[in-house]
């Protein structure tokens, strides 16, 4: 039977795995639980975990950090250490996040789901940076930027806000402060930060508004923003986690704890848009479809192949969807008068842009797409194939003079990989079940 477990907790006691073992599974997020480093790495060794979360009070799991992540292989995982107690968060060189305390499970499922796609990302730049590699063209090293961190505060002020901001730029980063939340955006549009702090100050209701400002704007969305609050409060925390805090800190915790836990948060975010950049300079490379900036068929050809095989090595599973022009009447028509030729490169540049920059989107002829999904299930690579070919659906394309503009549809076919599969039979079985999305709704 093969497991689904997604979280490996490694604690020694049920004192600490368990809350966070049933939060985690409650949210989606099935754990299993090794009390031991052998266990641990026996079922890193056996399954396809995604992240590892440590219970770092016990100092025999620090030491093992090292052999925890050598123990998974070419997969890399995300991982998270907590209870690591004060003053430990900048010291664990190998975790993704260290925490202080235990982590509401709210929070660390926010936190799960943003560093599995990172690990994701990760892995997909080393296959793209070897693919563009053998074709003559080079990606940028996402890690060769090496400008301070930068950390907008905002809030009145107040001494114990103060001294935060110092104790950040102890840390090198550079703080600037915002004293009102128009001021704070005003900032956040002109200016690049690696995270938020919002003082809560006596109210924190305001800060909050602010989080949720920001998950509303596409460019500030992944932007880690750390609520830090004058005094301790009955809060409601699965509802300040979903509301889009990352992490929450009171004035009892020192303000060197609370500046390493943001800057914890800070490189991570710096390290995911670095790595998203270097995976978006594809596109000017030279060997992309000049008039779309998808992947050419060829190069796509030679990238699916090492998308395979890498999904092989990592334990990831891999999946591929089609998109073709229908042969609706209302196409058909505008086949037959060109402005289907003419609509193609807009078709081809939006679909460019509504995949995620881990995605791999290819054009294989005039009238067919492809996307290449490193680790995301059959049924999920379906609902982005369709929610790409809806965007499609409702846009509309000059038919000429006198003429109604005309949409297209789009027929799309996914498959997941099967063991031992090539990456031949996987895109032709994806292009074998293509279908109208009203016709697979129905089967």
């Amino acid at each position: 039977m093969v497991s689904i477990a997604r979280v490996l907790l490694i604690a020694s006691s049920d004192e600490a795995a368990g809350p966070l073992s049933s939060g985690l599974d409650a949210l989606g997020w099935r754990t299993l639980t090794a009390y031991s480093v052998d266990a641990a790495i026996a079922a890193l060794s056996d399954m396809n975990i995604e992240a590892v979360v440590l219970d770092l009070s016990d100092a025999s799991l620090i030491e093992a950090t090292d052999a925890v992540r050598e123990a998974a292989g070419a997969r890399r995982l995300a991982m998270v250490g907590f209870n690591a107690g004060e003053g430990a968060a900048a010291g664990i060189h190998v975790l993704d996040l260290c925490m202080a305390g235990m982590p509401h499970p709210a929070q660390l499922a926010l936190r799960l789901e943003q560093l599995v796609r990172a690990a994701v990302t990760e892995e997909e730049l080393l296959v793209r940076r070897a693919t563009f590699a053998e074709h003559g063209a080079s990606l940028a090293d996402p890690h060769s930027d090496t400008a301070p961190i930068r950390v907008l505060a905002v809030g009145a002020a107040d001494r114990r806000f103060l001294a935060l901001s110092n104790a950040l730029n102890d840390l090198g980063a550079v703080t600037v402060a915002a004293l009102t939340p128009y001021t704070a955006f005003d900032y956040l549009h002109e200016s690049a930060f690696d995270a938020v702090v919002l003082w809560g100050a006596s109210d924190h209701t305001q800060a909050l508004s602010i989080a949720t400002g920001m998950k509303r704007n596409t460019r500030l969305y992944h932007i880690p923003s750390v609520l830090y609050l004058r005094r301790p409060e009955d809060l409601n925390l699965s509802e300040i986690y979903n509301r889009g805090i990352s992490d929450v800190a009171t004035v009892e915790t020192s303000e060197a704890e609370t500046a390493a836990r943001i800057m914890t948060l800070a490189r991570s975010y710096r390290r995911q848009q670095a790595t998203r950049r270097a995976l978006d300079q594809a596109r000017g490379s030279g060997l992309m479809d000049k008039t779309t900036g998808l992947f050419t068929l060829p190069l796509f050809a030679a990238h699916l192949s090492s998308l395979t095989r890498s999904a092989r090595e990592r334990g990831r599973t891999l999946s591929v969807a089609v998109l073709k022009v229908s042969d609706s009447p209302e196409v058909a028509s505008a086949r037959r008068g060109g402005w289907l030729g003419r609509a193609m490169p807009q078709i081809g540049a939006m679909i460019s842009r509504l995949v995620r920059s881990e995605d791999t989107a290819a054009r294989l002829s005039e009238e067919v797409f492809a996307l290449a999904l490193p680790a995301t299930r059959e049924g999920a690579a379906r609902l982005a194939a369709e929610r790409i070919a809806a965007v499609i659906g409702c846009t509309a394309f000059d038919a000429g003079e006198d003429k109604p503009p005309f949409v297209v549809e789009l027929v799309t076919g996914v498959a997941e990989i099967r063991p031992g599969e090539s990456a031949s039979e996987l895109l032709e079985r994806a292009a074998a079940t293509l279908a109208a999305p009203t016709a697979a709704a129905e089967a």
